[in-house]
């Protein structure tokens, strides 16, 4: 009720505003949102009003106003600190906003023949202003983005457009790019294929457009060069983010990879999949200890057995827990595999010095066998395994799972096997948007992550109203006992709906249900088109046309598909597609009067095809099962009831879906046997959908947590990446690092030389370590007399003499070219050994639970005595290879950086993997990592970051 007046008196006093603003606010949006639609109306009212001045204004008007906005906001800024600088730079855009915007729209409408709706005006100040623009399928998102990135490219910093793969953003610059250029800004796009210099073009522009991953490799790339000029980004100032949900969450889980090949052991997973092979497994759901020492196992029939530890480890060879994603060898399976290799323990015995023990590469290849199923998790093409993407249902070619389990699918597949990498450079996606100024987002389903959102990003969520009112009906849900009684039901209903020709949608999870509906429907007779990864170059020329009578379309999760289904047929896309068998293409002088002749012979019969799908009651979306999150369920609803058009979705689910069988279906399953439902009878109940939907919240509460666990193991690797990042650019950045290098030989002779002066002085190894750390010859006289003061002193002194003697003899510039490569060469290698030790720390680091201690706080605690000593070695190396190095010329000093094979890894988890933290992935017997390092005092600063003192902080 107090929403009710809420709404309406918001509606009023927008409907009171002048000039009219065609804003019309409906129950669904939440109330915080209401309140901020209402502060923002007069914003578009404004726009409004300036529309007509900017409409008979000449084209070269509004690269001049460009022009002089951008010197504006340069001359404001000029000579002024960050903070003031950031402060009065988005006073100009305040200012200038509603005219600029203004001249956005006008250009758009002379360009690509669009005018901006007064909610996607209001989407794009949202957008602005740092948040994010939750709008509807179909409701324009991508023109609203050029809004916020004109005004925002004013500043010349570069604006940042993020999507979900290459199509979309070579689709988005070509399609949105002539309204930038009219406006006399530039725009380019970055993509997965395109050269070094094509690449530092596109950043260089005003606006770019590209993927996350793309924008996230370059940067780390940006971190392993050699030369400022080998560099591509500039600084990180303004992102809008398109899809933001599946970016910044769906994706967040696992981090971006460079890497480069390590050790080989192939033969070892060939092994370890032979004998896998043989065991005696069980392959169970989860399973529960109880007080009494009793375990309770649940089947994957949904059957429970009480049964003791003991009895389990006597029968079985090893246990594979679907529901956790863990496997793991039994004490019987652990006494199999040591017969087999001839060792004493698997836990402990190794390949070899560099590996993993053997227990690794079964509990990986039970994995492989039991938790990874072809054709749902990935499919074999070309002789590789390639990853299916868990929401969105799409290949991705060259990503690769991590820590051996790709190699375990390959070997159970019977592939070749490519080698094992090692990690080179690494972030998470949520600490490289982090480093965004400003940032905003835009998707159809943000509001039910929301909180994640303001948490991990400090991002608001606004959801801005329809341009016309919603008018989709949503069905209850329809349930089922058995899979076969859903699919069959599914399949009648298709064929109902087909016969009076109504455009049908099927949402599908995996690629096998997606082919098991298809070739149910082939029976049928039911002509269909089907759209998963094994197809997804020409996916969008599908759904496109997935609007027009009888079109029968199943597609395999339609997150970020980026195309709007237009009932009676996308027009745009038929025309593109005659003219390009035809060979007629976008830059021919002939395109555009070929095109408006098509257009004019056929929109006819769109348009009267568009009126009948209307009348059937518009496109019919089917879920064959619910998601683990519900906005991918909503992203399928919002296929359908796009700009006002009618249209209906139902979901159809079993008590053997995941979801379903994973998250309570046990007590439907009794209630449905007792009262003896055959499995083609459903059970539709309001009750029943709310269960579904609280399982969903749980999961997503569950997901929420382990992204913010993973964020703050990788707060402490961000904090040290920023530290080595930042010497790395300031060694690049500087014309000569002498003063340097000469801090660091103090250093490193201040720390080494009291170890040869302690309570016995060590003269024969202090001049031993003078000699090979320096080249300086020194006599056992020049120190038998002096104190450690005057030995670090007089080391110091020497040492310096001999650098500038080598100064004297060298090619001053070749000398600094040397100490600029060296430094960088010695601190890429130290620091590609520190991820190593931090890869492996992970690993282990879930055990310290077990003797009572926080494993975060152990992480902290540890990696800041890895990175201590990383800092250490990276000096002394430093030091000891400038003293042992001889180049002449700069191309020899260069050649530490000839390029090697590297790899770029974004690894995929499973959507059901739900009761651990993405760094127990890596769960197995290890012999947990020893650090040393110097003993933290009780009034040091604390290691975590906390600026408390250690007594106060960790060390309680």
């Amino acid at each position: 009720m107090l929403k009710k007046i809420i709404l309406n008196n918001c509606q009023k006093k927008i409907n009171r505003l002048k000039p009219k603003v065609n804003i019309s606010l409906s129950i669904e949006i939440p109330t915080p949102s209401l309140k901020e639609i209402f502060s923002l109306a007069h914003i578009v009212g404004k726009v409004n009003s300036l529309e007509k001045d900017v409409e008979d204004k000449p084209g070269d008007f509004f690269k001049e106003k460009t022009l002089e906005f951008k010197r504006m906001i340069e001359g404001k800024t000029r000579g002024l600190s960050l903070d003031e600088c950031e402060r009065v730079r988005e006073g100009v855009f305040d200012e200038i906003l509603p005219f600029y915007f203004a001249m956005v729209r006008e250009a758009a409408k002379r360009t690509v023949k669009m005018r901006h709706f007064d909610a996607q005006i209001l989407g794009a100040i949202v957008l602005h202003k740092n948040k994010i623009s939750e709008m509807a399928t179909g409701e324009g998102k991508t023109l609203v983005a050029t809004l916020a990135a004109s005004l925002n490219a004013l500043s010349g910093l570069g604006v940042h457009i993020v999507t979900v793969n290459d199509y979309l953003a070579k689709r988005d610059r070509e399609w949105m790019g002539p309204i930038y250029e009219y406006l006399g800004l530039s725009c380019g796009v970055i993509w997965q294929d395109m050269d070094k210099n094509e690449r530092k073009a596109a950043y260089g522009c005003d606006i770019a457009y590209g993927t996350n991953n793309e924008f996230g490799f370059d940067y780390l790339r940006d971190n392993m060069v050699g030369s400022l000029e080998d560099m591509s980004q500039r600084e990180h100032f303004y992102a809008i983010v398109d899809e933001v949900d599946s970016i910044l969450i769906d994706e967040a889980r696992t981090p971006l990879i460079i890497s480069g090949p390590a050790e080989s052991f192939v033969e070892k997973y060939y092994f370890a999949d032979k004998a896998v092979r043989q065991f005696k497994t069980k392959f169970i759901i989860q399973s529960f200890d109880g007080k009494d020492g009793i375990t309770t196992v649940k089947n994957i029939d949904g059957s429970e057995v009480k049964i003791t530890p003991e009895e389990l480890e006597k029968d079985y060879d090893a246990i594979v827990e679907e529901k956790t994603h863990n496997a793991y060898l039994t004490l019987k399976g652990e006494r199999k595999c040591e017969k087999l290799l001839g060792v004493g323990d698997i836990s402990q015995e190794t390949p070899d010095k560099f590996s993993s023990p053997w227990v690794h590469y079964f509990t990986q290849s039970l994995r492989a066998h039991y938790l990874f199923k072809a054709e749902k998790d990935y499919i074999v093409k070309e002789a590789k395994v390639v990853i299916v993407d868990d929401f969105t249902g799409r290949l991705m070619p060259g990503r690769r799972w991590s820590d051996g389990l790709h190699q375990a699918v390959e070997a159970k597949e019977g592939l070749k096997i490519q080698e094992e990498s090692q990690t080179l450079a690494t972030i998470t996606l949520q600490n490289y948007f982090r480093m965004y100024k400003k940032m905003a987002g835009m998707t159809g389903t943000a509001y039910t992550e929301a909180n994640e959102f303001k948490h991990i990003y400090k991002l608001d969520t606004v959801v801005i109203p329809t341009n016309r009112q919603l008018i989709r009906i949503k069905h209850p849900d329809r349930i089922y006992k058995t899979k076969k009684g859903k699919f069959a039901a599914v399949i009648g209903e298709v064929e109902e709906l087909y016969k009076v020709k109504r455009p049908v949608l099927v949402g599908t999870t995996s690629i096998q249900d997606s082919e098991e509906l298809s070739f149910l429907l082939s029976k049928k007779g039911i002509s269909h088109n089907i759209l998963n990864a094994k197809y997804h170059e020409k996916e969008a020329h599908i759904i496109a046309q997935a609007g027009r009578l009888a079109q029968i379309t199943i597609a395999t999760n339609m997150a970020g598909r980026g195309t709007d289904i237009i009932l009676g047929g996308n027009i745009d896309y038929f025309i593109k597609d005659i003219l390009r068998k035809n060979n007629i293409l976008s830059d021919d002088v002939n395109y555009q009067q070929e095109y408006d002749k098509l257009y004019s012979k056929h929109r006819d019969r769109f348009d009267e095809e568009h009126n009948k799908v209307v009348e059937l009651g518009g496109l019919c979306i089917i879920g064959t099962q619910r998601h683990e999150a519900r906005r991918i369920d909503n992203q399928l609803r919002g296929r359908s009831g796009r700009q006002g058009d009618p249209g209906a979705s139902r979901f159809y689910v079993s008590l053997e879906d995941d979801l379903m069988r994973l998250f309570g279906s046990e007590r439907i399953y009794f209630l449905m046997e007792k009262f003896g439902f055959p499995e083609d009878q459903p059970i539709e109940h309001a009750l029943i959908n709310r269960s579904l939907e609280i399982a969903q919240k749980r999961v997503e509460a569950h997901n929420f947590e382990i992204r913010k666990q993973l964020l703050q193991y990788d707060d402490v690797m961000n904090k040290q990446r920023e530290v080595i990042y930042r010497q790395r650019r300031e060694i690049l950045q500087k014309e000569s690092i002498r003063e340097d290098i000469f801090s660091m030989i103090d250093d490193v002779i201040s720390k080494d030389v009291p170890l040869y002066f302690e309570e016995e002085k060590n003269l024969l190894g202090f001049t031993h370590w003078l000699n090979s750390k320096f080249n300086l010859e020194v006599s056992h006289q020049d120190l038998v007399d002096l104190n450690l003061e005057e030995a670090i002193d007089f080391v110091k002194k020497r040492v310096r003499e001999i650098y500038q003697k080598r100064e004297q003899d060298t090619d001053k510039e070749n000398l600094r070219y040397m100490e600029k490569s060296l430094s960088l060469w010695v601190l890429d290698s130290r620091w590609k050994e520190h991820l190593l030790i931090i890869d492996s720390l992970k690993e282990g680091i879930h055990l310290r639970s077990y003797a009572q201690t926080d494993p975060l706080v152990e992480y902290q605690k540890e990696s800041y005595f890895a990175f201590e000593e990383m800092i250490s070695s990276i000096k002394e190396g430093i030091v000891e290879f400038i003293f042992k190095t001889k180049i002449s010329l700069p191309n020899e000093a260069a050649s530490v950086f000839v390029e090697r094979p590297k790899s770029f890894v974004h690894s995929q988890y499973s959507p059901l993997q739900k009761d651990r933290a993405p760094l127990e992935e890596k769960k197995k017997t290890t012999t947990a990592l020893k650090l040393s390092g110097k003993k933290i005092g009780r009034n040091d600063p604390c290691h975590c970051g906390s600026a408390k003192k250690y007594k106060k902080c960790c060390g309680k």
